[in-house]
């Protein structure tokens, strides 16, 4: 008997109770047709699973900091890249072939290691995340204003599409692990069984902190409806299926969605026949047409070209697809495009066409019928009851483009693209905008007025914009690979969604809050010292601390030192810098901004650093940066300049044996007027002496 498929819920394997359920969902080989699992959720207690989520889930990781859950998900990367051939191997009965599933497999692999990197380096080892500079609120610095994300208090429910069962999830999953907020999947039906497989080798991995990650194969009635404030929902699919979930969950519940997208790719008038870039467009439409059988919600829907080069693209995607393209099943040596996912999905697509044709398009790469396609075992034939198509091209001149709307309205989702005439650029525009918002859009140019004129005009309609030229072909990820670090999402149609962006999607999962109150209030709630919070300046100097012993508001007040004309003429004659404010008195004082001839700002620094050193070996290894520089006031000869330098932020690293302090430098003169101030970067051992442990 067929296997029926698990769902993980409450840190166990589940499946029902009665393996003959009728109602099981039977899952097919998108190549041949046979019986690859059965699907059902008869039975399971969804509630008990959201419950498990917010108090277990929460539990386990609000117990850990954004570092030490960025390298849980680098765990996760390296245990999915040990056994990754078990997904690429099921992955061969959704129709994937070994590059699509680079963009599947390997691509959701690459998310985790991203966000285990972005998370160690752009956010606090703490748990709460500061988002801007205080805003001071008093006159007397004594009440102040800050923003800062703090983690949901539910859990995130994932709803994906068929087409990326490990990519898709692990897109979402990442920045909601980062951010502390447990996950519960909802893979799709159709290969669900992939999404399975991944999940169960996490949990086999021992790495997942109870009830941060669930799974759910099959339906979820109720679920949605079970939602409350602190929850969020993640979709990914039709439009329609996006509004119909949306209208079911409470307000309050963050509800985001990645739908239907028209994505357009516009090659420049200035990139015809025989440039780099007319052969760099064809090679990514190409591309978007047959990774994963076209079924990329990245796809390039509307390909819009100048009217007169239509005929040279159907040319060379003609040669193209005829050189390159061997259809079958993806086990069999050579294949390089596989079948849709199912038969019904290729039958919608063929609807989807014959809908354009109908609308004024007119079929000129490609066949409607079935195509004969290389078998497992190496002979070729026909389907054999897979959901194999052909490559294929709709043609549309410019006036039907300009007058019919199907073709920005219907999303054949396969191996399609609508070939689209244009007379103008405003007229290339006008197109790319009718497609009513997308994830992106792709501009073929290598001229920089053409690209600023069509990146201006269709900006606020797509969610991303590649620019593809002679200069970027080759290192260039492509029109339809979203990257981690970059927004994915679109405006309008495409669903007014944002997953990822880097630390912008760990964002989605937390709520910013402005919380006011006096600095010594303020430096409690964020871990970051404020000024007008207590500060220590007695005892050992905070350089011969490790960060064993150093604390937040640890000070040294400098002595005081006196520049004279002296010290600015030999700095200048050192450095070359010299610069007239600096040696020429007459001309210093007609500036408006200078008394008199006055000090390099530069020169305070270093000043500034002599004053607060302890020069002596200690914790203190490095000066790993300067950030926030700001002068001032001017110090002109005979001004004495003294330095305050606080312990601002302390930042352990989980792997390594120093950590990251950011310090408080503040410069005054000696009337006590600002001079300068700014963040001292320094890299400090968590212990010391480091080096003589090291050596005993």
């Amino acid at each position: 008997m067929t296997r029926l498929l698990e769902s993980y819920v409450q840190d166990a394997w589940w499946s029902p109770a009665d393996t003959d359920d009728a109602d099981a969902t039977s899952v097919r080989d998108a190549s041949t047709g046979e019986e690859v699992c059965r699907v059902s959720t008869a039975g399971l207690d969804l509630p008990a699973a959201l419950t498990h989520a917010r108090t277990v889930g929460q539990d386990s990781l609000g117990a850990l900091t954004f570092h030490q859950r960025a390298l849980l998900l680098k765990q996760f990367a390296i245990a999915l890249t040990e056994r990754k051939a078990e997904l690429y191997a099921l992955s061969a009965h959704t129709g994937s072939t070994a590059r699509d599933n680079l963009s599947d497999v390997d691509g959701g692999i690459g998310v985790l290691f991203t966000y285990s990197s972005k998370g160690r380096r752009e956010l606090p080892n703490s748990r709460i995340i500061v988002d801007g500079p205080p805003e001071p609120l008093s006159k007397d610095g004594s009440f102040l204003g800050r923003h800062v994300y703090t983690r949901l208090s539910g859990v995130a429910v994932q709803i994906n599409a068929f087409n990326f069962p490990v990519w898709g999830a692990l897109e979402k999953f990442a920045p909601a692990f980062l951010a502390g907020v447990p996950t519960i999947v909802k893979p799709a039906t159709p290969t669900g069984y992939v999404a399975e497989a991944w999940v169960r080798i996490l949990v086999e991995s021992g790495l997942l902190p109870t009830g941060s990650l669930q799974l759910v194969s099959g339906s979820v009635p109720g679920l949605l409806e079970a939602l409350d404030l602190g929850d969020t929902v993640g979709f990914t699919g039709s439009a329609a299926t996006a509004e119909r979930l949306r209208s079911r969950v409470r307000h309050g519940v963050r509800f985001t969605s990645e739908t239907d997208s028209i994505n357009a790719s516009v090659l420049g008038p200035d990139a015809t026949p025989g440039t780099p870039e007319f052969d760099a467009y064809v090679r990514q439409l190409f591309a978007e047409m047959v990774t994963k059988a076209g079924q990329k919600c990245t796809a390039i829907r509307r390909a819009i070209v100048p009217e007169e080069v239509r005929p040279a693209i159907v040319e060379a995607l003609t040669q193209t697809i005829s050189a390159r393209v061997v259809i079958g099943d993806p086990r069999a040596e050579g294949v390089t495009m596989g079948p849709l996912v199912s038969t019904e999905q290729r039958d919608e697509v063929r609807r989807s066409v014959r809908a354009l044709m109908d609308a004024g398009g007119h079929l000129v790469v490609g066949s409607l019928e079935d195509p004969p396609v290389r078998r497992a075992d190496g002979t070729t034939g026909p389907a054999d009851g897979g959901a194999f198509l052909e490559p294929l091209v709709v043609s549309f001149d410019a006036a039907d483009a300009e007058a019919g709307s199907a073709v920005h309205e219907i999303e054949a989702f396969g191996p399609v693209t609508s070939l689209l005439g244009y007379r103008s650029i405003d007229e290339a525009i006008t197109l790319v905008r009718r497609g009513g918002g997308s994830l992106v859009t792709s501009v073929a140019t290598h001229d920089p007025e053409v690209a600023v004129a069509l990146v201006s005009g269709i900006g606020a309609y797509n969610g991303r914009v590649l620019v593809l030229d002679r200069d970027d072909a080759r290192t260039s990820t492509g029109h339809g690979s979203p990257v981690p670090h970059l927004v994915h999402g679109g405006p309008g149609r495409a669903g007014g969604g944002e997953e990822l962006g880097g630390i912008r999607a760990v964002l989605h999962y937390m709520q910013r809050t402005a919380i006011q109150g006096t600095p010594r209030m303020l430096t409690a709630l964020t871990g970051v010292w404020h000024t007008g919070a207590e500060a220590d300046a007695t005892g050992t100097h905070p350089f011969r601390k490790p960060l064993t012993d150093l604390r937040i508001g640890d000070r040294v007040d400098s002595t005081e030192r006196e520049v004279t004309l002296a010290d600015i003429e030999t700095f200048a004659r050192f450095t070359g810098d010299t610069f007239y404010a600096h040696m020429d008195e007459d001309a210093a004082a007609a500036n408006p901004f200078f008394p008199g001839r006055v000090a390099h700002g530069y020169l305070l620094v270093s000043w500034a650093a002599g004053l607060f050193v302890d020069p002596d070996p200690g914790p203190v290894l490095a000066n790993s940066g300067l950030e926030n520089l700001r002068f001032v006031t001017p110090v002109v000869p005979g001004d004495r300049i003294r330095v305050t330098l606080t312990a601002k932020q302390i930042t352990p690293r989980e792997t390594d044996e120093y950590g990251e302090v950011r310090w408080d430098a503040v410069i005054r003169n000696d009337r006590d007027e600002l001079v300068a101030e700014y963040d001292v970067l320094t890299l400090v051992a968590k212990e010391w002496p480091a080096a003589a442990e090291a050596v005993a």
